[in-house]
C-alpha cells in the first residue's frame, strides 16, 4: 500500500474537485518503457480518488525492459505535479493527465523505472554542488502521407516562409496545442529536407523537460493523425536528404547562477563548462547507443547531411558533435553547450541521464578539453583528422553497443536492471536486422549471382 503524506493528500483534493468541475470522465497514468514509448493507463471516474492515493497496478512483465514474470505485479503512481487536462479538440473529449513513477507493490522504487534513472542522475547532480540541469531539445521530424510510404506533404526547405498548406497548418496547430498545455515553445520552422519541421521547446529543468518530450511528441502525432497524415520522429525515413536530430542545449545552475558563463572568456564560457563539454567527448562513444539507440540512428550519423558524425567541439561549427551557440551580450544565463548527436527517437530520461553523468564526470576529473575546431570537418580528409585527432562516433548499432557493454559509467547511471535489459534488447534488435535479407541485397545481387 502506498501512502501519501498531508501535502499530497492536499494537492489530490485539489485535483478532484478540478475533475469534478471540468467534468473529467478518464484519467490517463503515463510512463515511458526502457525503449521511450508512452505507455498509458486510462482509469474511469469511479477510480480516480484511489488511483491518486494508492497507483494503479499493472503486469510490468509485459512492458519492454521492466520486470521478469516471476515479479511482474507493478504499480504506476501519479506524479501530482504533472497533472494536466488535455482540451477537447486534441483528445475528442476532456481527458486529465499525470506522469507516473513506478512502484513495486510494497511501495519501492522500481529501479528500472526510466524516469527514476533521471531522478536519481539529478541528486547526483545536486551531491556535484548544482541546483539545476536546464536543457533545451531542437526535435525534427517528418510529415508523410501516412505510415506505410515516405510521400511528402510539402517541398519546403530551410527556413522556407511556404504557403498556408496542409503541412504549414498542422505545424502551426501543434504549436498552439503545446502552448496550451503549458509547454513553451521558443519558435518552430520548416527544416532543410522536403516535409521536415522542427518545433523548438523553451529551455527547462531536465526532469519536466523529459515529460515534455514525450508530450511533445504525442501532441505532433495526433495533431497530425487528425488531418490524416503521419508524423515520425525516425531518424533517418529518407536515404537521400537529411534525417532528423534533437540537438540538446545544456547548463548548469547554482543558486540562480549560471555555472557555465564567464565574461572573462573569450567565448563566455567557464571551466565548468569547458570540462563538461571534455566530459562529453571523453564518453560519447559509450554513451551513444543510449541517445542513438535504433539501427536507424546510424544511418542518419553520416558525413554530408549536416549530422555531427565526428568527436569534436566548436563554436558557430555545425560539422562539430558539440556546438557553441553565441552567446548574447547581457544575458549570462544563455551561456550553453549544444550536443547535435542525439536524434528524437531516443528515451529522453536516459538520453539526459547519460549525458548529465558523462558532463559531472568531466568535472569531478577536470578532464583538459581537446583544442577548439573552426574547420569544417566534413571537408577534412581522413590524414587532417587524424592529424587533428578527431575520431568518429561509431558508425552502426553493433559498434555502439559494444562501447556501452564496456562503460562504467553507464552501468553507474541506469543501474544494473536496465543496463543489461537494454543491452540485450539491442543486440536483439542488431541481430533481427543482420540477418534480414533487404531489398537492396535482391535488387543488387540475385540478377548476378
Amino acid at each position: 500500500m502506498i501512502t501519501r503524506n498531508k501535502e499530497e493528500q492536499e494537492k489530490i483534493a485539489k485535483i478532484l474537485a478540478t475533475l469534478e468541475e471540468k467534468n473529467i470522465q478518464f484519467l490517463k497514468l503515463w510512463f515511458a518503457d526502457i525503449l521511450g514509448h508512452l505507455k498509458s493507463l486510462v482509469i474511469s471516474k469511479q477510480q480516480f480518488e484511489h488511483a491518486l492515493e494508492e497507483g494503479n497496478g499493472f503486469d510490468g512483465s509485459s512492458v519492454q525492459g521492466f520486470a521478469r514474470i516471476y515479479e511482474s505485479d507493478l504499480v504506476a503512481l501519479p506524479d501530482l505535479d504533472t497533472f494536466q487536462i488535455f482540451p477537447e479538440e486534441l483528445t475528442g473529449l476532456p481527458v486529465a493527465r499525470l506522469f507516473c513513477d513506478i512502484k513495486d507493490t510494497a511501495g519501492k522504487q522500481f529501479e528500472g523505472d526510466p524516469r527514476h534513472i533521471l531522478k536519481k542522475q539529478l541528486a547526483e547532480m545536486k551531491k556535484a554542488g548544482f541546483d539545476k540541469f536546464m536543457v533545451g531539445p531542437e526535435l525534427e521530424y517528418f510529415y508523410f502521407k501516412d505510415n506505410k510510404s515516405t510521400q511528402l506533404l510539402d517541398n519546403g526547405g530551410y527556413f522556407d516562409t511556404i504557403p498556408a498548406d496542409e503541412s504549414y497548418a498542422i505545424r502551426r496547430e501543434s504549436m498552439l496545442m503545446l502552448e496550451k498545455l503549458g509547454i513553451r515553445v521558443e519558435y518552430a520552422h520548416h527544416e532543410v529536407a522536403p516535409s521536415q519541421h522542427e518545433i523548438d521547446l523553451r529551455y527547462d529543468e531536465a526532469l519536466k523537460m523529459a515529460d515534455n518530450i514525450l508530450t511533445y511528441k504525442t501532441v505532433v502525432k495526433q495533431i497530425a493523425m487528425k488531418h490524416g497524415v503521419y508524423a515520425t520522429f525516425m531518424p533517418k525515413p529518407i536515404k537521400t536528404v537529411n534525417g532528423s536530430g534533437m540537438h540538446v542545449h545544456q547548463s548548469l545552475f547554482k543558486d540562480g547562477v549560471n555555472t557555465f558563463f564567464d565574461d572573462k572568456d573569450e567565448l563566455y564560457l567557464s571551466k565548468t563548462a569547458k570540462y563538461y563539454i571534455a566530459g562529453i567527448l571523453n564518453h560519447v562513444k559509450e554513451i551513444c547507443s543510449i541517445t542513438n539507440q535504433w539501427v536507424n540512428s546510424y544511418k542518419r550519423l553520416v558525413p554530408g547531411y549536416e549530422a555531427p558524425a565526428y568527436i569534436a567541439w566548436g563554436r558557430k561549427n555545425r560539422s562539430t558533435l558539440v556546438r557553441i551557440p553565441q552567446a548574447k551580450q547581457g544575458h549570462p544565463n544563455a551561456s550553453r553547450i549544444e550536443c547535435r548527436f542525439p536524434d528524437p527517437a531516443c528515451n529522453p530520461y536516459l538520453a539526459l541521464s547519460v549525458m548529465l553523468a558523462a558532463g559531472l564526470d568531466g568535472i569531478e576529473k577536470k578532464t583538459p578539453l581537446a583544442n577548439i575546431t573552426e574547420e569544417n570537418i566534413f571537408h577534412m580528409s581522413l590524414q587532417e583528422r587524424k592529424a587533428r585527432a578527431i575520431d568518429t562516433l561509431p558508425a552502426y548499432l553493433y559498434e555502439a553497443v559494444n562501447c556501452t557493454k564496456e562503460s562504467a559509467l553507464v552501468r553507474k547511471v541506469l543501474g544494473s536492471h536496465t543496463f543489461e535489459t537494454f543491452i540485450a534488447n539491442k543486440e536483439i534488435e542488431w541481430d533481427t536486422y543482420r540477418t534480414h535479407v533487404t531489398q537492396y541485397e535482391l535488387e543488387k545481387y540475385l540478377p548476378v549471382l
